[in-house]
């Protein structure tokens, strides 16, 4: 199991926690990042639309290790428009509405292509 820990600093902005303890002996899940593209090679030309596949990408790394966004310890979110932002915390939170992982959200000038808006890298583990 995984737990979330009282660091006892500010308030949060967002759906995450400071922190998370893994316990020993913990399946362990680490993510490439994760793009809007869907499985056809093809990529959607909206953020939201992207933000929802890469969502939907990342719950199938999970599903094929047995994993859940509950079993999510950490995620980093890189986004290439500060626009973006409230879009994609609505597509998260419905991704996502309970899980609460370590978090950082990154606004970068570009992805490695042009039409990628977003990007996620995970950190996943699961209790024995």
């Amino acid at each position: 199991m995984n737990l979330t820990i009282d660091t006892g600093i500010a308030a949060h902005i967002g759906l995450y926690s400071d922190a998370i303890e893994v316990g020993g002996g913990a399946r362990w899940l680490v993510t490439a990042g994760t793009v809007g593209v869907r499985p056809d090679g093809t990529c959607p030309e909206s953020f939201e639309e992207q933000a929802a596949q890469a969502w939907a990408n990342l719950l199938s790394a999970l599903e094929k290790a047995d994993m859940t966004v509950d079993d999510l310890v950490k995620i980093t979110q890189y986004l290439v428009r500060p626009s973006d932002v409230a879009a994609y915390r609505a597509v998260r939170a419905r991704y996502a509405p309970d899980a609460r992982p370590a978090s950082t959200l990154v606004f970068v000038a570009a992805l490695v292509r042009p039409e990628w808006l977003i990007e996620i890298e995970a950190v996943a583990a699961k209790a024995p």
